[in-house]
């Protein structure tokens, strides 16, 4: 073979892989092949990765002769259709670059980890909108000449090293490249940085792919493979940690009241299944465990949590670690503790600075929760936790999940599709803030207006609530929801008001030693 083989690497933000890319090449030199590498940036993080592009001389120089015209020459960007070999650090990476048309039935042999690290339109959606790692699969291995997927972050943590190396040593075990062993070991040396680990997590990869033996695989991310039983428990486990085992009996009680409904409505005398209550039993676990500065503070100062943050940043053992965290809490937040009347005057008060043209009152902070000043006053807001139950917030969730519920038990003992179409949208309450209170919002309208609607029969409800849901999860401004409401005959959302501030100039335009401009406030609706 004449032509360079072609090596596309494809990482996210602080994976290594221009070193890995770097890596590639020093190894090609060391061997005697001419070679080129060249990166393509892009958004680090999950926004986008950074590919790099390496062409490696097929044939050392020597044996052809060595002089300037037998030197190839080299492209500086991949070619669709034209990648002998796809190392990616990413599965969802990896099929984006298929998709692109990069990997090749004919050609491409694909080096990739399972691990899934999700997308910001993943994260942000209102819905569950991960994409299916099954799926993933299956497309890449119908594309693709030979496909090597396996968890190689687990061996990069197993090293204690970066995912670069043990990619490296997946390279080197899949032989595309005609280099030996010793080529890439020597490149990974002459970078002089975290040496030791790197070549372990190498050896890790080419020992395990090159002698054939599974890399031990991690789950694939998207769905749960719980059994509805295991999903309780864990979901019980959580309410009880998160207040108390009062809560978690609730909790039981909760899910007592479904499952006798679906009991009721079974037509058959043996033990009916229960896919309503499973069904409900995630949501109503997320939504009474709602979040406030009680659980926030608690998350803070988790073990695992701090373990991540070690693991993230590379700390090897006897490091010292500083950790700063940044809060801002509001009116809002520290009014969920407060009593009903007391958190309402709170409230109001700054609703009318707001009215006023002036900012939402908030206390931002800056805490060292390495330090014991900062770990402390975490333990102290942590500790309130006996006063959740008699703060406004408590109570009005708890309020906002019987409604939910008695829809859903309402709806089972009418016609199961109802029950479970109700049980599902309990999804539509996650995060916090504003987008919090839309979900609930919209929840509620669901079932006031549309889950028992006079003059429609339970399957024609059933399938409204469903559009209603799927639209309430399909952008954030609600206007899919409101086309829907109106198909289905249902009144409108009732227009939230918002505060628009004007200013004379724009603030950035405001010199500094000048004081600020005035404002004035209208509402403005939904």
């Amino acid at each position: 073979m004449t032509r360079p083989i072609t090596v596309l690497v494809c990482a996210l933000g602080g994976e290594g892989g221009g070193v890995l890319a770097e890596w590639l090449y020093t190894a090609a030199l060391r061997a005697g092949h001419a070679a080129q590498a060249t990166s393509i940036p892009g958004v680090a993080q999950r926004t986008g990765a950074t590919t790099y592009y390496v062409e490696v001389a097929a044939q050392p120089l020597a044996s052809a002769g060595g002089g300037a015209a037998t030197r190839p020459v080299f492209s500086l960007s991949p070619v669709p259709g034209c990648i002998d070999l796809l190392v990616s650090s990413e599965l969802l990476e990896t099929a984006r670059q298929a998709a692109a048309g990069f990997v090749s039935r004919e050609r491409t042999f694909v080096v990739s980890s399972t691990a899934r690290a999700l997308t910001v339109h993943e994260k942000i959606a209102l819905g569950d909108r991960r994409a299916d790692s099954a799926a993933l699969v299956a497309a890449l291995a119908r594309r693709s000449r030979v496909l090597e997927l396996h968890d190689l972050e687990a061996l990069a943590r197993q090293a204690g090293t970066a995912i670069s190396a043990v990619l490296l040593g997946a390279v080197a075990a899949s032989g595309v490249l005609p280099l030996p062993r010793s080529a890439y070991e020597e490149a990974i040396r002459a970078s002089g940085k975290g040496v030791q680990a790197s070549l372990a997590g190498f050896a890790l990869a080419f020992d395990m792919l090159a002698g054939g033996r599974a890399v031990p695989q991690k789950p694939a991310a998207g769905r749960t493979s719980l059994t509805p039983a295991a999903l309780r428990a864990l979901a019980r486990a959580r309410v009880a940690a998160y207040q108390d085992e009062a809560y978690a009996r609730l909790f039981d009680a909760r899910l007592a009241r479904l499952t006798s409904a679906e009991a009721a409505g079974a037509t058959t005398a043996a033990t009916p299944a229960t896919p309503i209550t499973d069904e409900a039993t995630r949501w109503l676990a997320l939504w009474m465990c709602f979040d406030d500065i009680v659980h926030v503070a608690a998350l803070k100062l988790a073990t695992s949590r701090m373990q991540r943050v070690r693991r993230e940043v590379g700390a090897n053992p006897g490091d010292i670690v500083k950790t700063f965290d940044h809060f801002k809490p509001g009116v809002p937040e520290l009014a969920a503790l407060l009593p009903a009347g007391l958190a309402a005057r709170f409230v109001a008060w700054d609703r009318a600075r707001v009215a006023r043209g002036k900012s939402a009152w908030s206390l931002p902070l800056k805490l060292g929760t390495h330090g014991v000043r900062g770990a402390l006053a975490l333990r102290v807001v942590a500790a309130l936790r006996g006063l959740r139950r008699r703060g406004q917030r408590f109570a009005a969730e708890q309020a906002a999940i019987e409604r939910w519920l008695a829809a859903v038990e309402r709806g089972t003992r009418e016609h199961a599709a109802l029950g479970l179409e109700l049980a599902r949208c309990g999804a539509l309450v996650k995060g916090y803030g504003n987008t919090n209170d839309r979900g609930k919002e919209n929840l509620l309208h669901i079932i006031d207006h549309l889950a028992f609607a006079a003059g429609r029969d339970a399957a024609a409800r059933a399938e409204a609530v469903r559009a209603a849901r799927l639209a309430a999860t399909a952008d954030d401004a609600g206007r899919a929801l409101d086309a829907t409401l109106a198909a289905q005959g249902a009144p409108p959302r009732a227009p939230r008001e918002h505060v628009v501030r004007w200013f004379k100039r724009r603030p950035a335009e405001a010199s500094s030693a000048t004081p600020a401009a005035s404002a004035n406030s209208a509402v403005h609706p939904r």
